[in-house]
């Protein structure tokens, strides 16, 4: 079963939120340093969408746990440089910075140096995300057009939608724009 599930994105300024989420850092989670940084051009015309298909989180005690298992997934299994995100949103509502907005990520091939990859931590294949991690996900975006992050005509796509794979989940995220 696919969900089509939209993230509303407001088209005015008057509606954009003048104040960024906080973001918790990669040293507040007691992330490792990367092996190798790339530095990316920003604005950036995309957003790609992930699910961690790991357990939820839902304290900031367990999200950080979560993050830390996710980026030593990456970096010791998979061999990449570091955690392969750009963001990931906690079932605690809370933005983590993973590689941050002007680092060249490791989530999707032929994009990662032109979109900013936002994973939720959770499995979403048989259920949606909190509604605080999409609110999280929302607000990050929001933020990223305001601090010229991200193209304000940028496109949403769920990681499926560029490679094949079964990530986001039963999510179906729809472009839609600011």
């Amino acid at each position: 079963m696919i969900i089509n599930l939209f993230l509303l994105l407001i088209s005015t300024t008057n509606n954009l939120i003048s104040d960024c989420p906080e973001i918790i850092t990669k040293q507040g989670w007691g992330g490792r340093p990367a092996k190798n940084v790339t530095s990316m051009a920003t604005p950036v015309p995309y957003v790609v969408i992930h699910h961690s298909a790991t357990s939820p989180c839902t304290t900031t005690a367990s999200c950080i746990s979560a993050m830390q298992e996710i980026q030593n997934y990456h970096m010791d299994i998979k061999g990449w440089d570091d955690i392969g995100y750009n963001f990931v949103i906690g079932g605690d509502g809370r933005v983590y910075e993973g590689r941050g907005w002007k680092v060249v990520g490791a989530q999707a091939p032929k994009y990662n140096d032109k979109s900013i990859g936002i994973c939720l931590i959770g499995d979403f294949t048989e259920k949606l995300p909190m509604r605080s991690q999409l609110r999280g996900a929302k607000s990050l975006m929001k933020c990223g057009v305001e601090e010229k992050f991200l193209d304000e005509t940028y496109v949403l796509f769920g990681h499926r939608e560029v490679r094949p794979t079964e990530c986001p989940g039963i999510l179906k995220i729809k472009v839609r724009k600011i």
